[in-house]
């Protein structure tokens, strides 16, 4: 198996575990997801993270638990295994930056059976690093369709279908903070 952390800091000699920027509400029990921690994304998973790092963006695929209604709805004819949705404002951020994706040993990394996210409480060395460039393409490449909108706010109600949807740095998304129970992380 293949782990990978995503950074815009190409020279990255070692990841010590630190506690997130924006703590997350967390269930009963996993208090400890907020604390100290070197986060990393499984290879099938890793399209989450082919974005510059304050881009707001809903990501959805199917699950074997998906309705065929919410697939017509939400993927259409498209024959791509993930749908990504990021507003037109970071389209040129988008195009342009460059990511650092990381390789990492899976040995002191923890499943947290959350949408291939692994936790490591220890400090991680990094196997090696790589350059990723043309962050569309990339995703292309993954499976991944890339749609534009103007706001991600309308796509709020797709955590309600049978999709799997996730969200990232949407406290950046346009008019997301007024809308009312909307994930904001």
């Amino acid at each position: 198996m293949r782990l990978f952390h995503f950074s815009d800091d190409p020279g990255i000699a070692c990841f010590v575990p630190r506690p997130v920027l924006v703590p997350s509400t967390r269930p009963p029990g996993r208090d400890w997801l907020n604390g100290p921690l070197v986060w990393a994304i499984d290879e099938t998973t890793q399209p989450l993270y082919f974005f510059p790092r304050d881009c707001p963006r809903i990501l959805l695929w199917p699950t074997p638990a998906t309705t065929a209604q919410d697939r017509d709805r939400w993927f259409g004819t498209s024959a791509a295994r993930m749908i990504a949705h990021v507003e037109w404002a970071w389209f040129d951020r988008l195009s342009r930056e460059s990511l650092y994706r990381y390789e990492l040993s899976a040995e002191t990394f923890e499943d947290l059976d959350d949408a291939g996210m692994w936790v490591s409480r220890q400090a991680v060395t990094p196997l090696a690093v790589e350059t990723l460039t043309d962050l569309p393409a990339m995703m292309a490449a993954h499976g991944v369709e890339l749609r534009l909108v103007e706001s991600l706010v309308p796509l709020r109600e797709v955590w309600s279908t049978s999709l799997h949807a996730s969200g990232n740095r949407l406290r950046n998304a346009q008019g997301w903070a007024a809308t009312p129970d909307a994930p904001t992380r």
